[in-house]
């Protein structure tokens, strides 16, 4: 290896010596070393490994853990991640329904990863609150920004605010423990409920509220939400889209259990589904898949076992399409929601570009109930950040943020909320690519960093308790025995005041 042009910098991750005999030795001896780290009005004397690339990722759901994971392929690659929350795993726990527990198990890896000597997680620390994130560009040698999308797409239409509505995401955090929306408690006591959006959100809430309370018994569904769907009185669930079944958001897997669905049966109009024969044999095979299937399902006549069930039925759903919401409909006397006025559309264009055009047409749909599931979004996280609110993303060029060298992001804040676990794995890994091709480029800061030594100095003179990975497992265990007296996986602590005071915070 060459030395570095006379006068030049060395870089870190690059090569800055030349290799002989007596390297080794030299390196070892100068591997440790104390630095005085100015901090904001900080001055410390840190203990630091020199040749340490120090990382933090922002965010503990799968884009965050993924990302750390490819990060510690790095043989000296020390990673911090950071959680608002006190407990991690993001929409793996707060957002994965309660019934599928299968695709839960991909915790399993995230704490094989958390268990890494060369990783930490710190819970309960919120970036953009209690630590900026020019203060944690100070303190790493590169910060990847993996918190996703916090908040949800409004409706922007008249009647939105009324009682009665509200954001699938947030009845979605209600059922799965997610602190912020513990106190939701929707009113179930109406016959119907009306989801604007057809995507896979839109028919997990759709089978939460339909399926039989006692088959959610054995589920980690938290314990408010159970009590609260036994007393439901919602019989049937409409979900609205604007455009045609040739452009449904959902899944096969997702809809086959709506059909399939105990004590359930499915409402579609064969007129939505006249002419479509012909179509899907240009399209994709996953989406002809899905289509077939929901033709079979809308014009085809039930088997004799098919028929007795649906027959016997107390409850059912249906898919409406070609209808585009314009106003949230009061109750005579203004006080809540009790239907959804819709524009009836037509679809213009071919392919992906398909969109829905009113027809001038409207059509009232009562209901006692409406949530809106037209996407999630993500939030700008510190002002220092480049953000598109348009789009709802960071800028950025394969996760590398526009003009802020060092700074990163993966996921759903990096590429839009969509997609499923495995599309986020594969995103993940491309932005931990992406950075350690930067490090061994000697693209990233030169010199140690202190990492979580200054930031943690940071935190307690502002009062801030992180939450360790070992204090999560305390949690997990308290979590797991709850659930035993009732057959449940779990019984999620949805207080963080609790959860702080479980641990002697």
């Amino acid at each position: 290896t060459r030395p570095p042009p006379a006068g030049s910098t060395p870089t870190f991750g690059g090569s800055d010596e030349v290799r002989d005999p007596n390297a080794t030795a030299l390196r070892n001896k100068r591997s440790r070393m104390q630095v005085r780290v100015k901090l904001g009005k900080f001055q410390l004397l840190l203990d630091i490994q020199e040749k340490t690339p120090q990382i933090c990722v922002v965010g503990s759901g799968p884009a965050g853990f993924y990302t750390a994971q490819h990060l510690l392929k790095h043989p000296q690659a020390h990673v911090d991640i950071y959680e608002k929350q006190p407990v991690p795993f993001g929409l793996v726990r707060f957002g994965v329904a309660p019934d599928h527990p299968e695709v839960k198990n991909v915790i399993n890896t995230f704490t094989q990863t958390a268990h890494s000597g060369r990783c930490a997680f710190w819970g309960n620390v919120e970036v953009g609150r209690d630590v900026t994130v020019p203060e944690l560009r100070e303190a790493y040698h590169a910060v990847v920004l993996s918190y996703g999308a916090e908040d949800h797409r409004a409706l922007e239409i008249p009647g939105e605010e009324l009682p009665g509505v509200c954001s699938a995401r947030a009845f979605v955090g209600w059922y799965n423990g997610l602190p912020e929306n513990r106190e939701l408690e929707p009113d179930l006591s109406c016959d119907t409920a009306v989801i604007l959006g057809q995507g896979n959100v839109a028919l997990d809430v759709a089978r939460i509220l339909l399926t039989p309370p006692e088959h959610l018994e054995r589920t980690d569904i938290t314990k408010a939400a159970l009590g609260v769907l036994r007393q439901s009185q919602v019989k049937t669930v409409w979900l609205v889209g604007r455009r045609g079944p040739l452009q449904v958001a959902f899944t096969i897997k997702e809809l086959r259990e709506m059909i399939q669905l105990p004590g359930s049966r499915p409402i579609l109009d064969p007129v939505d589904f006249l002419g479509l024969q012909d179509k899907i044999k240009e399209v994709p095979r996953p989406r002809k898949r899905l289509t077939e299937l929901l033709l079979r399902t809308a014009t085809e006549k039930p088997g004799p076992e098919e028929a007795a069930r649906r027959a016997s039925a107390s409850r059912a759903w249906g898919l409406r399409f070609f209808r585009s919401p314009q106003q949230v409909l009061p109750s005579p006397d203004g006080r809540r929601a009790a239907g959804v006025r819709l524009a009836v559309t037509r679809l213009e264009g071919v392919g992906e570009a398909t969109r829905a055009v009113p027809t001038g047409d409207m059509e009232d749909l009562p209901c006692g109930l409406v949530l809106s599931s037209v996407g999630y979004k993500s939030r700008p996280v510190d002002p220092s950040v480049p953000f598109d609110s348009k789009l709802g993303v960071i800028p950025n060029v394969e996760g590398r943020v526009m003009d802020v060298p060092g700074l990163y992001c993966s996921g759903w804040v990096k590429r839009g909320p969509t997609g499923v676990i495995a599309t986020t794995m594969t995103d993940s890994f491309l932005t931990g690519q992406m950075l350690l091709q930067d490090l061994k480029a000697g693209l990233l800061p030169s010199g140690p960093r202190p990492g979580y030594a200054a930031i943690q100095a940071l935190l307690s003179s502002r009062g801030v308790r992180p939450v360790s990975f070992s204090d999560w497992e305390k949690l997990d265990a308290e979590e797991v025995a709850r659930g035993q007296g009732t057959g449940k996986p779990r019984e999620k602590l949805v207080d963080p005041q609790e959860m702080l005071r479980l641990l002697g915070h």
